[in-house]
């Protein structure tokens, strides 16, 4: 402050008046004042303006999931990408850590709270009983859920929510369309609320259609666990004619364990994946998905969150409902495949 002081002709507390946007100083003054600082490179200084009071600059993301699952996630990484995008423009940085449990995902957030180490904190994975959003709303952490329920609402804290159960019923839509009757649903953590919606709409759209032999799998969401549940589900019998993915890297090895089994795609398993990703287009035969912009819902997230810090009132937002982008590995259901000579 002493160098722009200097440079610029001024006092320091001009200096401070002009770079805090406080009454005090002339606009040409003002003017004068950034021009100087921009030459000299001058940037806030985080620690000073959270001392302060005057906030941290950055955002926080904690992700309470297995660290091996997300190296190949192309989800988490088209909505990283779009959050920082958005917090790029307004030069904001984002803290991101990995968190054992959600257990100690609440105590990141109280440390980061007590360290004044973020101004707000972007919410993943929201569960059916979930602590995080009550310990928020304690600490007055403003917080924004992303893929929450609308009707869940807390005071200081925003939801971006997508229609999961309007997206399982287009899948069921297209696939009993095509004659399927016996589907089996390769679904991610059991604990997590989206997995859950996702399992009841199954279950209703199979009651309501007279389906007795459509059910879900939990997993971890990981190529392992995807092939693995895949080789168990056809070797049943009859086995399945459809298998519906959580995610895209499941429903690769989930296409290459049903190659290994004997089993034709879609001659005999039709296969479905839930994101849709240059995975899905680069195997053969290509993926049907459920394609949606994971970049804008990240980015979207990221709008809300600041809407909060700017002082709006917390709301809910929902994107786009997924659409089925329908490809190779789709096809009418297969007659029933028994076990016998020959077959696996």
């Amino acid at each position: 402050m002493k160098d722009i002081a200097r440079r610029a002709g001024v006092s320091e507390s001009a200096v401070s008046f002009a770079l805090n946007d406080r009454p005090g100083v002339s606009e040409a003054t003002r003017a004068r004042v950034r021009r100087v600082a921009e030459q000299l490179g001058w940037r806030p200084s985080t620690a000073a303006r959270a001392l302060s009071g005057e906030g941290a600059a950055t955002l926080g993301f904690v992700l309470a999931r297995p660290a091996h699952t997300l190296g190949v996630d192309s989800f988490f990484l088209q909505l990283v990408s779009g959050i920082q995008e958005v917090l790029a423009e307004r030069h904001l940085g984002l803290l991101f850590q990995m968190a054992e449990d959600v257990a100690d995902e609440c105590a990141v957030y109280r440390r980061w709270w007590a360290e004044h180490r973020v101004d707000g904190v972007l919410v993943a994975d929201p569960r059916a009983e979930d602590p995080r959003p009550g310990l928020l709303d304690e600490l007055g952490l403003p917080a924004v859920v992303i893929g929450g329920a609308p009707e869940v609402c807390h005071p200081g804290l925003s939801t971006v929510w997508a229609d999961d159960a309007g997206a399982m019923a287009s899948v069921v839509d297209e696939l009993t369309a095509l004659g399927h009757r016996r589907i089996v649903h390769i679904a991610g953590l059991p604990d997590l609320a989206h997995t859950q919606r996702r399992i009841a709409t199954l279950r209703a759209q199979a009651l309501r259609r007279g389906l007795s032999e459509v059910r879900s799998v939990p997993t971890d969401y990981s190529d392992t666990e995807g092939a693995a549940v895949t080789r168990r589900v056809l070797d049943g019998s009859p086995a399945p004619t459809a298998l519906i993915y959580d995610n895209d890297v499941m429903a690769v090895a989930g296409l290459s364990a049903a190659a290994d089994l004997g089993f034709r795609v879609p001659q005999d398993v039709s296969v479905v994946s839930w994101e849709d990703s240059a995975l899905c287009r680069m195997v053969t035969p290509q993926l049907s998905a459920l394609s949606r912009d994971s970049a804008e819902f990240g980015r979207t997230a990221a709008r809300e969150l600041l809407a909060l810090l700017d002082g709006d009132a917390a709301r809910a937002v929902g994107v786009p409902v997924p659409r089925l982008t329908g490809r190779g590995s789709t096809g009418a259901a297969a007659a029933p495949r028994e076990r016998g000579p020959g077959l696996p």
